[in-house]
């Protein structure tokens, strides 16, 4: 991530949804498949770009979330990973290159970045040192605009460009909530399940519901628990 990221970046747009690829993306999904087979060669690999194999030990991999900010030169792009076994993540890691932080979780274990223990904070939306991130774009399977007009009226709310890097915000306790409405992006979401669940919040779908990690899901929620009941009613309200 760090090799590519200059002036020189080269990019293209998927045709599936022409959303932005770059070289990078591809090197590391490739990658890991190779170390994939080498170490573990019965599991499988769901990758955004690249995926192998078929078992009940899946190793889900986003190379890049953020690829539309680091194709920008924007900082803020993460490697994430996460070990789903028969649909339930087990293991979670993601790694920021920029201020060389890995965030990692082992279920039942707790959560940390590099060595440090991490847990989410404990304070509601309507707090003023409330911040949450939304993710939205225009195909986007869910509506986030009427959402985030009534929550903005308690939180502060962003979008940082990378649904993962702001929920390891919520991990930490920076941020109080992030809301993602894609579908077909478990492997944005199975290592973050792990990580900010083991740091004391919550994540769910859409609408608040437990779900499968090894097939598409109904977007996600991401909290410190507190506000999460709070967050579901009102994406209910307009969903």
């Amino acid at each position: 991530m760090r090799h590519y990221f200059n002036e020189d970046i080269a990019f293209d747009f998927k045709n599936k949804d022409d959303s932005i690829v770059t070289t990078a993306d591809n090197e590391i999904n490739k990658y890991l498949i190779e170390r994939v087979k080498e170490t573990y060669p019965d599991h499988s690999v769901i990758g955004e770009e690249e995926s192998f194999g078929k078992s009940d030990h899946i190793w889900l991999c986003d190379p890049l979330d953020g690829t539309s900010m680091y194709a920008r030169l924007i900082p803020v792009s993460v490697f994430s990973l996460a070990l789903v076994v028969n649909g339930e993540p087990k293991i979670g890691v993601v790694y920021d290159p920029f201020t060389d932080n890995l965030y990692s979780a082992v279920k039942g274990e707790g959560a940390y970045r590099n060595d440090k223990k991490i847990s989410v904070n404990s304070i509601g939306l309507d707090d003023r040192m409330s911040v949450a991130n939304f993710e939205m774009w225009p195909t986007a399977p869910y509506d986030m605009y009427q959402i985030v007009s009534e929550l903005g009226r308690k939180s502060y709310f962003v979008n940082i460009g990378s649904i993962i890097r702001a929920s390891m915000a919520v991990a930490s306790g920076k941020f109080t909530a992030a809301i993602f409405p894609g579908k077909n992006a478990c492997h944005d979401i199975a290592a973050l399940k792990v990580i900010v669940e083991e740091a004391g919040g919550k994540v769910t779908s859409l609408f608040g519901d437990e779900q499968r990690y090894d097939q598409n899901i109904t977007g996600a929620v991401v909290s410190n628990g507190i506000v999460h009941d709070e967050l579901i009613d009102t994406i209910k309200k307009y969903t």
